[in-house]
C-alpha cells in the first residue's frame, strides 16, 4: 500500500478503535464483535509496522482501550496493569516460544485459559482487602472497593498474608447467571446486555453496590502485581501461594517446555471451553520465571513474555430456508436468515441477520443456498458466506416497499439499509412505543407490548404522546383491564411525567443514542430546547461523541413529525429541562480555556471535562478572549501566542488548585 493510502486508512482505523474503546469500555455499548475489532487492531499494527513513520504516540494500538469514568475516584497504578499481544495462528505462538528459547536458556510456560470480563486489581494490606480498582487504560482505574466487597470470591481477610499484597484478576458473569439476568431485564421491558462480559463490566461499575451484589459476580486471580513480606519467583508456585492465601485462582497447566505441548494444551482448553461456567476468548502463553520476563522486557504496550492466542469463531454449515423481513423501530427494513438448527458454542441457532442488500449482494446469497454460519465473540450469530448454491438459485433481492404499511422504502446511504420513511408506520409505532414505556426509558409500570398493541389495535394511540391522554374508561372498554389496573396504570403514565429528561431522549429511540449517551448529551445541553438548536458540531465535542452520533441527534430533530412530538410533549407537561448536582458550582461560567502539551497525569479529556464540569469552555484557538492557557509538555504555538498576548498561563497543579 502506498505511503498516502496507508496514512488515511490508518487515520480512519485509529478513529474508528477510539469510538469502538469508549462505547465499549465507558458506555459498556459495543458497537461491534470482538473478531471484528481484533482484526481492525490486527490491520493496524500491520499498516503501522510497515510505515513506523506514520504511527502517533496516540495510536490506539499504542495503548490499552477504556478509560476512567467520571461516575469513580480514579486509582493510579503503581504497576502498569498491561493488555497482552494478541496470536491468531500456531505459527505465531511458536514464534514467541522460539523468540524465548533464543534469548533465555532452558525457559518453561504456563498455559491458562484467558477469560472474558473485566480486569482488575485487588490490594491487601496485612491480609485486609483495603482497595479495589478497574484496569481502565493501564495507567488510571476507577476505584470499585465497595462494588468488590459484594462479590464473594473476593475475600475480605486472607489468612497467613504478607504485610503487603496487590493481584490482578478477571470479573466475570458466568453464563447460568447471565441468562437469568437477561431473562429478567426482557421480562421487565429492560434492554438487555448484549453478552456476560459487557453485564460483569455494567454490573461491576453501579453507582450503587446493591445492584452489584444482586448480580451474582466472580473473579479468578491471575497475577501478582506487587508483593511485601514474601519472596516469588516464578508464576505457578505465586498461583498456588495465592490460592493458599484463600484467592481464587485461574485453572493453569503444568510446566511446559516444548512448543507442541504448547499447542497441544491450546487445543484441549479450545475443545473444552464449552464446558467453563464462564466465557473464554482465548489462551494465554507466559514465561514461568520472573527474572526471565524480566529479561524479556516489555514494549510501552505489552510484555515481551506473554501472548494471547485468541479463538477463530466456531463455523458450521447448514441451510437457508427463508429469509424474513423485519421492520425496526427507526424505520430500518432488516432481513433475518432463517436456517437449519446447528449448535454452536453450546447453544442452537437457527436464526441470523443479514444486514442490509450491500451485505446479501457481497456474500451472493439466495435462499436454499448451503451456508456457513458461526457466533461472532462467541456471542452473536451471523452468516459468513455461502459455499454452494440451490439449483436455479436467484440471488435474494429485498422489496422495494415496507412490508408492513407498504410505504415505498428509501435507501439511507449513510448506513447501507433500506428504511421505511412513513413514522407512522406500525411496526415503528409498536416498537417506539415498547422502547418509550421500557424500565430503562420512561418505566411505565405495567404498559407492555401486549397491552401496547391492544391499545393501538383499539385506535387509541398513534404515538407516545398519546398515552398521556388517555383515560379510564378508554382503557375499561378493553378485555385487558379492569377498574384497579386501569387506575395503577394511569398513575404509572402520569408518574413518568417527573422522569428525568435523559430518560426522555433515550425514550425517544434517536439512532446510536443509547442511556448513558442520553445522559452525557444533556449534561451538555441541559434542555430540550438547547438539544434542539445544538449543531453536530457542538454535540460532537461530548467525550465519546463521533460525527455519526452527533448527526443522528440533529437529523432526528430536525425531523418534523419529532419536532410535533417535543412539542405535544411539552404541552402534556414532561419534563424538558436536566437537573443535576454536577455543574451547580459555575466558577469558569464566561472563562475560555486552551490546553496544549502534554499534562503531566491527566488526558486532554480529562481537563477538558473538568473545566466543562465548572461552566467553563475549551477552545482549540488563544485569542484576545481566551481567559486561561492550560499548559503541559512540548507546548508549543499556542503557548508563545499566549505569552505574546499576555495571558495567564497554567500548569495542571494550578488549574487543579482552582477548583477546590
Amino acid at each position: 500500500m502506498q505511503k498516502e493510502d496507508a496514512k488515511k486508512r490508518i487515520e480512519m482505523l485509529s478513529r474508528e478503535l477510539e469510538q469502538h474503546n469508549y462505547r465499549y469500555y465507558i458506555l459498556n455499548e459495543p458497537s461491534v464483535s470482538d473478531y471484528t475489532y481484533d482484526e481492525m487492531m490486527r490491520e493496524l499494527r500491520t499498516l503501522e509496522e510497515e510505515h513506523p513513520e506514520l504511527r502517533k504516540p496516540t495510536s490506539p494500538s499504542q495503548r490499552v482501550g477504556g478509560g476512567a469514568s467520571s461516575t469513580f475516584e480514579k486509582v493510579t497504578h503503581a504497576v502498569q496493569m498491561a493488555s497482552l499481544q494478541d496470536v491468531f495462528s500456531f505459527e505465531e505462538v511458536a514464534a514467541f516460544v522460539q523468540r524465548c528459547k533464543e534469548q533465555l536458556p532452558d525457559p518453561q510456560f504456563v498455559v491458562e485459559p484467558k477469560i472474558d470480563g473485566l480486569s482488575v486489581s485487588l490490594e491487601y494490606e496485612n491480609g485486609i482487602f483495603t482497595r479495589g480498582s478497574t484496569r481502565g487504560d493501564g495507567y488510571t482505574g476507577e476505584d470499585v472497593t465497595m462494588n468488590l466487597k459484594t462479590i464473594h470470591t473476593v475475600p475480605l481477610a486472607l489468612k497467613s498474608a504478607p504485610s503487603y499484597l496487590e493481584v490482578r484478576g478477571e470479573v466475570y458473569m458466568s453464563r447460568e447467571k447471565f441468562e437469568k439476568l437477561s431473562q429478567a431485564q426482557e421480562e421487565n421491558g429492560e434492554i438487555p446486555f448484549k453478552n456476560p462480559r459487557n453485564a460483569a463490566s455494567g454490573s461491576l461499575r453501579q453507582k450503587d453496590a446493591s445492584v452489584t451484589a444482586k448480580r451474582g459476580l466472580d473473579i479468578l486471580i491471575f497475577n501478582v502485581q506487587q508483593i511485601e513480606g514474601a519472596t516469588l519467583t516464578a508464576h505457578k508456585a505465586s498461583i498456588d501461594y495465592l490460592t493458599e492465601l484463600g484467592l481464587t485462582t485461574v485453572s493453569q497447566s503444568e510446566l511446559l517446555t516444548d512448543t507442541q505441548q504448547i499447542i497441544n494444551e491450546i487445543q484441549r482448553i479450545g475443545e473444552e471451553r464449552i464446558n467453563y461456567p464462564y466465557d473464554i476468548d482465548g489462551v494465554v502463553v507466559k514465561l514461568d520465571s520472573f527474572s526471565q520476563r524480566e529479561e524479556m522486557g516489555s514494549t510501552t504496550k505489552v510484555p515481551k513474555w506473554a501472548v494471547a492466542y485468541k479463538f477463530p469463531p466456531e463455523e458450521k454449515e447448514t441451510v437457508l430456508r427463508e429469509i424474513e423481513i423485519g421492520v425496526g423501530r427507526t424505520g430500518v427494513i432488516t432481513p433475518v436468515a432463517v436456517f437449519d438448527p446447528v449448535r454452536l458454542a453450546g447453544t442452537d441457532v437457527s436464526r441470523a441477520t443479514l444486514h442490509n442488500q450491500d451485505f446479501i449482494t457481497e456474500k451472493g446469497i439466495c435462499i436454499g443456498d448451503t451456508i456457513i454460519v458461526r457466533k461472532a465473540g462467541e456471542i452473536i450469530p451471523e452468516v459468513v458466506r455461502a459455499v454452494r448454491h440451490a439449483e436455479d438459485a436467484v440471488l435474494y433481492k429485498l422489496p422495494e416497499e415496507c412490508p408492513v404499511c407498504g410505504t415505498k422504502a428509501e435507501r439511507d446511504e449513510a448506513e447501507a439499509a433500506l428504511r421505511c420513511p412513513n413514522p407512522d408506520c406500525p411496526a415503528q409505532l409498536i416498537k417506539r412505543m415498547i422502547h418509550f414505556a421500557s424500565k430503562e426509558a420512561m418505566n411505565i409500570d405495567g404498559l407492555g407490548p401486549q397491552n401496547l398493541i391492544a391499545l393501538n389495535e383499539a385506535g387509541l394511540v398513534h404515538s407516545v404522546a398519546d398515552l398521556y391522554t388517555l383515560k379510564k374508561e378508554d382503557l375499561l372498554r378493553l378485555e385487558r383491564f379492569a377498574e384497579k389496573s386501569a387506575e395503577n396504570l394511569l398513575a404509572a403514565i402520569e408518574k413518568s411525567k417527573e422522569n428525568p429528561l435523559d430518560r426522555l431522549i433515550f425514550g425517544l429511540g434517536i439512532r446510536n443514542i443509547g442511556a448513558r449517551a442520553a445522559k452525557l448529551l444533556c449534561e451538555k445541553f441541559p434542555s430540550m430546547e438547547q438539544i434542539q438548536h445544538a449543531s453536530a458540531e457542538e454535540i460532537g465535542e461530548i467525550q465519546g461523541f463521533g460525527s455519526i452520533m452527533a448527526e443522528s441527534v440533529v437529523q432526528a430533530f430536525a425531523e418534523p413529525h419529532m419536532t410535533a412530538l417535543i412539542a405535544s410533549l411539552t404541552e402534556l407537561g414532561l419534563r424538558m429541562t436536566y437537573e443535576t448536582t454536577v455543574g451547580f458550582d459555575q466558577r469558569f461560567a464566561g472563562m475560555t480555556f486552551v490546553l496544549t502539551g502534554t499534562l503531566p497525569t491527566m488526558k486532554r479529556s480529562e481537563a477538558k471535562a473538568l473545566i466543562e464540569k465548572y461552566g467553563g469552555k475549551v477552545s482549540g484557538s488563544v485569542s484576545k478572549k481566551t481567559a486561561y492557557v492550560v499548559a503541559g509538555e512540548e507546548a508549543g504555538s499556542k503557548l508563545d501566542k499566549a505569552n505574546a498576548l499576555g495571558l495567564p498561563v497554567l500548569t495542571e497543579d494550578e488549574l487543579i488548585e482552582k477548583t477546590k
